[in-house]
């Protein structure tokens, strides 16, 4: 494994979840695979669950870590051609990128949407250019249009806790006062589709997510009547697709409260954190006995360490 971008890289579902429920039951059984081999985790955005799940899963497999906040740490990084950089950026990143790879076997980078421009977020300029320049495999640790990581240990939580064969899983957009990329529900909504569950998202309309990760997904405008008999509900806000980056309600009747999960089939309750509450949901529903947030938080050393896995075995 060269890349970890999307569900397609991960391959067979089923397989990717066995392997990690293994690591899990034994997380340090591969420790000698990393030995003096090192990755670099690049932060462009702030992260808490993403930069240690990370740093613990490379540990665990026995990598050197080296973590790097561009906007801390680094030099502000020019990404286009023709700029006369005479401005705050003083290093471009044709230049930054090739040098990181020589000091290091993976890479890792978080890069999220800056809504500036529809069309730059989802080319992925950003994630490309390490994947084009630094000559080693590159994971996603989140870019402007997915989250591979927090899907993959979305799944292996649905995994472990699910009531039947085919759960009901429902992707539910909830208020929040600030505008928030579709990174996660577009990643969500691709690894749902590939697995085996009755896939449903609801939102208001205006919310539509981009073809490409809706296309396939049952889409129900009324909240209520997309909880009947579900067996998860994951929530998350998101901006709109259409109006790129805009904040197009508050609607409070969308959080999701004790009220809405009373509707479920004892639905469990996810969501990747940090969560606003009582504008995403409610202390009840998150306090509740049903809210799996932290195992699934907890899972996401196991998803990531899989993938790093997967990498180091293939550099032999």
């Amino acid at each position: 494994m060269r890349r970890f971008l999307t569900v397609d890289d991960i391959g067979d579902l089923n397989v990717a979840i066995k392997e990690a429920l293994e690591i899990k039951k034994n997380p340090y059984a591969h420790y000698d695979l990393g030995k003096n081999k090192t990755i670099i985790l690049i932060f462009f955005n702030s992260s808490l669950r993403t930069r240690l799940s990370t740093q613990k899963a490379a540990m665990n497999l026995g990598m050197n870590v080296i973590v790097l906040d561009i906007n801390k740490d680094g030099w502000k990084l020019e990404s286009e051609l023709g700029v006369v950089m005479d401005g705050d950026k003083p290093e471009h990143i044709r230049e930054a990128v090739p040098v990181i790879g020589q000091y290091c076997d993976l890479i890792g980078v978080r890069s999220f949407a800056t809504f500036e421009n529809k069309d730059d977020d989802y080319s992925e300029k950003v994630l490309n250019q390490f994947i084009e320049f630094s000559g080693v495999p590159v994971i996603s640790l989140e870019s402007a249009t997915r989250h591979p990581c927090q899907s993959f240990a979305d799944l292996i939580t649905i995994e472990e806790l699910k009531p039947k064969k085919r759960p009901k899983v429902v992707l539910t957009w909830a208020p929040h006062p600030r505008a928030l990329p579709q990174a996660v529900p577009n990643s969500f909504a691709e690894w749902m589709k590939k697995a085996d569950v009755d896939f449903v998202i609801t939102h208001p309309k205006g919310y539509e997510l981009a073809p490409e990760f809706s296309e396939g997904a049952t889409i129900e405008y009324d909240q209520k009547k997309a909880f009947k008999d579900a067996d998860f509900i994951y929530a998350k806000n998101w901006s709109s697709f259409t109006e790129y980056g805009k904040v197009l309600s508050l609607d409070k009747s969308w959080t999701v409260d004790e009220e809405k999960m009373a509707l479920t089939n004892n639905a469990k309750f996810m969501h990747c954190l940090p969560v606003r509450r009582n504008m995403i949901v409610s202390d009840g529903v998150i306090e509740s006995s049903n809210s799996v947030v932290i195992q699934e938080a907890a899972n996401r050393v196991f998803s990531v360490q899989t993938v790093i896995k997967r990498m180091l075995e293939g550099l032999k």
